[in-house]
């Protein structure tokens, strides 16, 4: 009996021995805050991360389960599982997992920026600071770019590494509508002479909103904003003339502005049903791709303000109780690396991250050779244009004042 309970012993021990290594590759027991990047590859090697995202982009999905994939699958031996979910519904799941005390979590990965970075930040949902262990952090991005350094105007201090760069754009078919409107007044004239064909999408819509920020900054600078409080009459009153304006615009605009569509997808489709003279991005190549895919005319082309357009860094964050942080932390290293960033500049014309003074000759050539296709703005004219982002804490502020003060409004 004593021999039956001692091998029983026995082979419970070896049991939790085998256990415990398995939970050393998912970098559970491994000292993330003093292991060299060596033994964090070693730990990730053979495991699983979870990239929890939006996944209502298809050309990004594809590219992530391939490219990437395949990637980091090949040089470091990561399983990457991408898992589409709106981040309000993440930011959610976290929350509930902080609250119930969880040692250990589902998500690891997350893509994030703006206000709910903000959010996730200010209550404990995120790890780090992790950025200052990846070495293509140093090696291609640029430390001291504001974007960098602030996220909607929130320091990042080492809680997400930059993913990809967005600018707003406008576009419309320049064979049906030649004026390209320089400025928010110019825009106003564009719509009294096509009323009813000209709209945006209802905040909190990402696009609609930042939109709105764009009309703000046009009318009302954008430097009174970056240490404004977040208080409801302090804000009204500061973007007053913004508000005035698009109260103007609502008697010109589709369904008069007493309604709003509520997705930028949905002004999309209306513009490419012709239904809608001009429409707005986030992603300032979507024209070469709705080319490309037979969506817009071959005549559709994009333009910006002559003062600007708003742009920002989306980012990726590990979660606070991710079980796999050292998978996290290669891949998102990987992500950085200038093949990955330079694949995502080429399949899904997203603006890169890289700091071009790093790049050797040969890489910028590759990056200067990417074909972004027709009907667009080059990377050195959007980024010439360039406006910063307004702090995240205004921004729900904001957007709460335009449903009260600007949906179905006119002024006297």
């Amino acid at each position: 009996m004593i021999k039956r309970l001692t091998g029983l012993l026995l082979a419970l021990l070896l049991l939790a021995g085998l256990t415990a290594c398995g939970e050393k590759g998912q970098g559970t027991s491994l000292d993330l805050e003093n292991a060299s990047w060596e033994e964090i590859l070693d730990a990730a090697r053979g495991t699983t991360v979870t990239f929890y995202g939006w996944g209502g982009d298809e050309n990004r999905n594809n590219w992530l389960n391939s490219a990437v994939a395949d990637y980091v699958k090949e040089e470091y031996g990561v399983t990457l599982e991408v898992v589409g979910m709106n981040i309000e519904d993440i930011l959610a799941k976290l929350s509930g997992e902080k609250e119930a005390g969880a040692a250990a979590g589902s998500i690891d990965m997350i893509w994030i920026n703006g206000e709910n970075f903000y959010s996730a930040k200010e209550n404990g949902l995120l790890y780090g600071p992790f950025t200052h262990r990846l070495p293509n952090m140093e090696a291609c991005v640029d430390l001291e770019d504001p974007e960098t350094l602030n996220d909607f105007c929130m320091p990042i201090e080492g809680y997400e590494a930059p993913y990809a760069k967005a600018q707003l754009v406008l576009y419309r078919d320049s064979a049906v509508t030649p004026e390209a409107p320089a400025s928010a007044q110019e825009l106003l004239d564009f719509c009294r002479q096509y009323p009813g064909r000209v709209t945006y999408p209802a905040p909190p819509d990402f696009t609609g909103s930042a939109f709105v920020r764009n009309i703000i900054y046009e009318l009302c600078g954008w430097e009174p904003f970056q240490d404004m409080e977040a208080d409801y009459d302090t804000v009204a009153a500061a973007i007053q003339p913004a508000l005035d304006y698009l109260r103007a615009l609502n008697p010109y605009l589709w369904n008069r502005g007493a309604t709003f569509p509520d997705s930028s997808n949905a002004v999309d489709a209306m513009f490419a049903d012709g239904e809608l003279a001009l429409s707005v991005s986030y992603a300032p190549f979507t024209v070469a791709t709705g080319i490309d895919q037979g969506l817009y005319t071959d005549t559709t082309e994009t333009f910006v303000f002559d003062g600007g357009t708003i742009g920002n860094t989306n980012y990726m964050a590990i979660a606070f109780d991710a079980p796999n942080k050292a998978g996290a932390m290669v891949v998102i290293n990987a992500i950085l690396s200038v093949p990955m960033q330079l694949s995502q500049y080429e399949t899904l014309r997203e603006l890169p991250v890289v700091d071009g003074a790093k790049l050797t000759e040969e890489e910028a050539a590759a990056f200067d050779a990417v074909d972004l296709g027709r009907g667009v703005l080059t990377q050195e004219e959007l980024l010439s244009r360039r406006l910063p982002e307004m702090p995240a804490r205004l921004v729900p502020v904001i957007e709460e004042i335009w449903l009260d003060q600007v949906v179905g409004q006119y002024n006297s």
